[in-house]
């Protein structure tokens, strides 16, 4: 974690869509991308709720139906997948709930639920400022506040340390309620405390953790309970514990349980001679425990508070969301105004990276043409752009400072291994590709920025939003997914580009490189498979000579054409990449592992980029610009190179947030196409009949020339596949010029499952001209979950 001096604070600033009025005593959890609050109060206990959407900046008000609970505050607020559970709080002044509702996120439906009472003894009482906390199929209930009279009115506090076990259903409902019995000193009564529930990931049991709160004075206690054993104990803690306070947050991130905020005591007071009478304020101190080592560690202390609009100011009331290694704050009230009489609450939200961001999936493979490459790679959750790097076995040569042309760059190319007419091809080529990683229905194009509108969905949050699963926008035709339903006439494939102008009737040497490829939806209607027509979102590396640092802001420009960060070396791999059988005049030997340079491609916003230039670092000049908490070095000092045909390239790419960048994804390799050869078949479409399956295609968009034949190729179950499940075999099953085929029963029946992501089937299709063969189309039918027979 960064030094306090280094935390990279955010205000977002620029969003979209009813902003829910500011409010303290709201809770919130997140799903997925997804912030969600309910409840609170300032000028009344509020009963909406309200989303918003971090990777879009967008507030929106879902319209919720069913058995909606009344407004709320100090409630518990857990998430459980897709479903929220909401138990007590305060309804009104003086008067408090006991009870529990569910809302099924994905349909927006509400639904109260009565639990079943405790085998023996009473259920909670009515209350607010507990804990609520969930782990597994449980949620854990710790103390709060009661009235302790009838009269709602006659408001008789009574603190609570009672404990209760809540048994959820799978999917929906809830069993009922148990006390458990605890062995050790039980924590004191205490309302508006904290408790997060953590478990090691190598060994250990899950612990829940209840911190500080509220008992007329506030404490700084730490309390941990083994959820295994049922055993409270006092963990011994290093470091500087933060002051007493209630009303702040607590949010696991990792190995860490990160407190912010709250009322503590006055500067000065001394709370052990005069807990009662001394003066409280709130704070936006910033600690955290480390849940392994129980250390504390103070990211902001108090003396740190007076810096003004560099991090939230102090509050208490608000709510906390980690959203990947993310923390979000919103709104809460900064204290009590006595000439006024009034509390004042807070309506900004803020967030703060609180470690680098993790790897990205390799670079996948959209499209390759003679001069560049569309690509993409998985995107990372709360970042603000990634940097993408190449290499290539070329003789590294910096760009001068004199401004000279720049070096002839050419590639190598080999002849392939010829094996007499062999039609079966082991994919040991991975550099030309393999199965898709992932199966999305769209590929994410919404830009932060430009579009208000929900970002484009995938499988699994298209359940959050089922009106605008349909709405995602599409790659071109050369790349397509269509999914297929278990249930139905409907049948789908996953379709990706070969990265290299390869003849697929050649046993190609083994490579160790491996590359995946992109997909996105497509319209399923009847037998067929109809691939919608769109543009895509990829960023372009512009000529901005200005752009030398990255946006502080929350929303960001569409690319960042900012060079290379520092000069790296890379892996050695014994590669031998498929060429055609021409052979350039003046091949360039392939240099030395420990010569090759990685050069930046630039930093862009989104996951996919077109690649057709990289920048060249001078040797002895890397003056420091500064992106995030990272260095770069300066954009002016750097010259450009244009991609050359025919030649094979390195990627790795990396995401960044304001703790600065991360680690790089593992490496791919793709070649750039040679001049003459034929493009990649498009528009593949899949369809049942009674012999098997009816394969056709669209001709090449660039065919350079005309098409001699076509050819398909099914993957099928070999003992090399069973070794090494990345290594697929390929059966030729068709050649000739028309463009389609029947892949019959019989040949199904020895195809390959491939379950490297989702189940399905592979097939290529690729087509020669005049040159030989281009690159090839990939498809993967998706199968379904289950490992019946095709077809079935």
């Amino acid at each position: 974690m960064a030094a306090p001096s280094l935390l990279n604070w955010r205000r977002v600033s620029s969003f979209t869509g009813p902003v829910p009025r500011a409010r303290h005593g709201h809770r919130a959890v997140a799903i997925r991308e997804l912030m969600i609050i309910f409840g609170g109060g300032n000028e009344g206990i509020a009963d909406e709720l309200h989303v918003y959407n971090t990777a879009t900046n967008q507030w929106f008000l879902p319209a919720v139906r069913g058995d909606i609970p009344p407004g709320c505050a100090a409630h518990g607020f857990v998430c459980d997948g897709t479903r929220i559970l909401v138990f007590g709080g305060m309804v009104e002044y003086g008067r408090y709930s006991n009870e529990l509702y569910e809302l099924q996120a994905s349909r927006w439906l509400w639904k109260k639920v009565k639990p079943h009472p405790p085998p023996s003894g009473l259920p909670p009482c009515p209350r607010l400022g507990h804990s609520f906390s969930l782990y597994g199929n449980k949620c854990y209930l710790f103390g709060g506040l009661a009235n302790e009279s009838e009269d709602s009115n006659n408001n008789v506090p009574r603190y609570l340390n009672d404990f209760y076990e809540l048994e959820l259903q799978h999917g929906s409902g809830v069993v009922g309620w148990s006390i458990p019995v605890t062995k050790g000193v039980v924590p004191s009564p205490r309302e508006s405390h904290t408790a997060v529930i953590y478990c090691k990931k190598d060994s250990g049991s899950p612990k829940m953790y209840v911190f500080g709160g509220m008992c007329g004075a506030r404490l700084d206690d730490l309390w941990q309970l083994d959820l295994e054993t049922m055993s409270w104990s006092k963990p011994e803690t290093k470091g500087t514990v933060p002051l007493p306070r209630s009303l702040h947050t607590a949010s696991v991130i990792g190995n860490k349980m990160y407190i912010f905020g709250g009322w503590v005591p006055h500067k000065g007071e001394n709370t052990e001679t005069s807990p009662h009478d001394c003066e409280w304020r709130c704070t936006s101190s910033f600690s955290y425990l480390n849940l392994d080592t129980t250390e504390w560690t103070t990211l902001v202390s108090d003396s740190q508070e007076d810096k003004k609009n560099s991090r939230p100011r102090p509050r208490a009331g608000h709510c906390a969301v980690a959203i990947g290694t993310r923390l979000y704050f919103w709104s809460g009230r900064d204290g009590y105004k006595k000439a006024l009489n009034s509390q004042v609450c807070c309506k900004d939200l803020w967030y703060l990276d609180t470690e680098k961001p993790p790897a990205p999936s390799q670079v996948q493979l959209i499209k390759a043409t003679t001069n560049s490459f569309h690509v993409k790679w998985d995107e990372v959750s709360t970042v603000e752009g990634y940097l993408l790097q190449l290499s290539t076995d070329l003789p590294y040569q910096a760009a001068s400072s004199d401004s000279s042309a720049a070096p002839n760059m050419q590639g190598v190319r080999m002849d392939p291994h010829r094996q007499g007419s062999n039609n079966i091809v082991p994919n040991s080529i991975n550099d030309t590709i393999n199965s898709t990683k992932t199966e999305q229905p769209a590929t994410k194009e919404t830009s932060m920025k430009n579009k208000p509108d929900f970002k484009a969905l995938t499988d699994s949050n298209a359940i959050l939003y089922p009106s605008l699963a349909s709405n995602a926008s599409n790659h071109n035709s050369h790349v397509v997914d269509m999914l297929r339903k278990n249930e139905g006439p409907h049948t789908s494939a996953n379709v990706g580009v070969l990265s290299s102008c390869l003849d697929v009737r050649t046993v190609i040497p083994e490579t160790s490189v491996s590359s995946t490829v992109s997909s996105t939806q497509t319209m399923v209607t009847q037998q067929t498979i109809k691939t919608e027509s769109s543009s895509t979102n990829g960023a372009v590396v512009k000529d901005e000579t200005s752009l030398t640092t990255f946006s502080t802001k929350s929303e960001v420009d569409e690319t960042y054409a900012l060079p290379a960060t520092k000069i790296s070396r890379v892996e050695t791999h014994a590669t031998a990449t498929p060429f055609s059988k021409e052979t350039p005049s003046n091949p360039v030997a392939i240099v030395k592992a420990g010569e090759r340079q990685w050069c930046d491609v630039g930093i862009f916003k989104n996951n996919t980029a077109l690649v057709s230039q990289f920048y060249l670092l001078p040797k002895g000049k890397q003056s420091i610009s500064k992106v995030g908490n990272a260095d770069v070095p300066d954009y002016s000092l750097l010259k450009k190179q244009d991609l050359v045909p025919g030649t094979g390239y390195r990627f790795r790419v990396a995401a960044i947030n304001g703790c600065g960048i991360g680690p790089f994804s593992k490496i791919s390799e793709f070649k750039t196409c040679i001049p003459g050869f034929p493009g990649a078949p498009s528009a593949v479409r899949i369809s049942k009949n009674v012999e098997g399956i009816h394969l056709s295609w669209e001709p090449p968009t660039s065919p350079s020339g005309n098409i001699l034949e076509y050819s398909a190729y099914l993957a099928i179950r070999t003992a090399q596949i069973q070794d090494n499940p990345s290594q697929l075999v390929f059966m030729r099953i068709y050649c000739g010029l028309k463009t389609s085929c029947i892949v019959t029963a019989g040949q199904l029946a020895n195809a390959h499952i491939d379950y490297t992501s989702r189940p399905a089937i592979v097939f290529r299709i690729s087509a020669k001209n005049e040159k030989g063969y281009g690159p090839a189309t990939q498809v993967r039918w998706l199968q379904g979950n289950n490992k019946k027979a095709p077809l079935n």
